[in-house]
């Protein structure tokens, strides 16, 4: 598992991917007097988001599981996009380098002013059968490490005094619905435990009188490397997930990303539930 910082660089006009262009240029510094959202903020954020590498990436014959962040920072520097995309490396199942990660970006970039859990996944493993491995494995990255980080991105924002942060987890719709496939049952433990933790983060934030907000957006099938993994044992069933209908693409996942953190201040979003229109379950 990797995590990786977009920060919005210090001349006006960069942008990070996670805020409209035009509103690129800022500060660090947030004051409860002046509460803005994060898309309309003049100062200057750092966010960080978090996913998983495939250990199958492959480059020049190479396994190289750092590859795909490396490549897309590179993609984002030669095509002149506004901000920073800054990869870096973290095995999610390792609180210890969990906090070395938020040790170092606290020393790079102060600290996070948004936490996006992105990184999540799914073994095969039924509730009859199944390995306690894999059980382990999804509870470690899907509850765990969005607990642990969730933890930390609060802490750095609540030792600046961040009044307007936010913290965005990536869930699904199998945290709302428990689906006939043996396969995920598992692992839609793990994301009904993310809606828990969502709706009691925010509880916790509200106890706190901080205007951090928290959010869960729920996608249904979205076409990512998701299925690659939970199938990895049968590619051809993996590609025909995503050949069955129209699936949602990561662009549909950042657009709901933005929306979210362009909400006016007064306004908290708990929940994006969303679908491929063709979607059954």
């Amino acid at each position: 598992m990797h995590l990786a910082a977009r920060r919005p660089g210090p001349r006006s006009g960069q942008h990070s991917g996670l805020q409209p262009p035009q509103q690129a240029g800022r500060s660090r510094t947030a004051a409860p007097s002046s509460r803005t959202s994060f898309a309309t903020s003049k100062q200057q954020k750092a966010a960080l988001l978090s996913w998983a590498c495939p250990q199958t990436e492959k480059a020049d014959g190479c396994f190289l599981p750092f590859f795909i962040p490396q490549k897309l920072a590179a993609e984002c520097q030669s095509a002149g996009y506004p901000g920073t995309l800054i990869p870096y490396k973290c095995d999610l199942s390792n609180e210890e380098e969990i906090l070395s990660m938020f040790s170092a970006i606290k020393t790079l970039h102060q600290g996070v002013d948004v936490c996006i859990n992105n990184a999540g996944l799914a073994r095969p493993e039924p509730l009859l059968s199944g390995k306690t491995e894999g059980w382990r494995t999804m509870i470690d990255v899907n509850v765990m490490a969005v607990s642990i980080c969730t933890r930390e991105a609060y802490q750095s924002m609540k030792e600046r005094n961040i009044d307007d942060g936010h913290i965005i987890n990536i869930n699904s719709m199998n945290g709302h619905s428990v689906v006939p496939q043996s396969v995920v049952h598992f692992y839609s433990a793990t994301k009904y435990a993310v809606t828990a933790l969502t709706e009691g983060l925010r509880q916790e934030l509200r106890e706190a009188k901080t205007h951090i907000r928290a959010t869960c957006i729920s996608p249904g099938l979205v076409e990512t490397g998701f299925a690659f993994k939970l199938h990895d044992n049968d590619p051809e069933r993996a590609a025909a997930t995503y050949e069955s209908i129209r699936c949602l693409k990561a662009e549909d996942m950042a657009n709901a990303v933005i929306y979210v953190l362009s909400a006016p201040p007064h306004v908290q979003i708990g929940d994006i539930q969303m679908r491929p229109t063709e979607q059954i379950s």
